[in-house]
């Protein structure tokens, strides 16, 4: 593309951007939102109160606030150590997507290969 198309697509992207921010300006929900944001937060100001402490009292289920407060971490996977007894070969892993263990599980079978994990 050339450097003046390129320039033409720009402008013309950006003058539909500015119509479509003239009609946002000009809607009556946004301005009630933008209204009722402002007084919420003069409000809380006012009272010296943050955002997790008005959801705290607002909604005083401790499940609802921790979710909010902090998203949930997925809990660490176990190392497991996979021996082949017939040839003495560890495999240690945390999953299941090992080359080595996909290997064995080909040529021995899942439930063989998962027999030989090693407490």
């Amino acid at each position: 593309m050339s450097r003046l198309a390129e320039y033409r697509a720009a402008e013309k992207a950006l003058q539909e951007q500015m119509a479509q921010l003239e009609a946002l300006k000009n809607d009556a929900g946004l301005k009630k939102e933008i209204e009722f944001e402002q007084k919420l937060k003069a409000l809380m100001s006012s009272y010296g109160k943050g955002l997790r402490e008005i959801i705290a009292i607002l909604d005083p289920n401790p499940a609802t606030a921790r979710q909010i407060a902090a998203p949930k971490q997925r809990k660490a996977r176990v190392l497991k150590v996979y021996k082949n007894p017939h040839t003495g070969e560890l495999i240690e892993t945390k999953g299941g997507n090992h080359r080595g263990l996909k290997a064995w599980k080909e040529q021995y079978g899942a439930a063989t290969v998962e027999s030989w994990v090693r407490t």
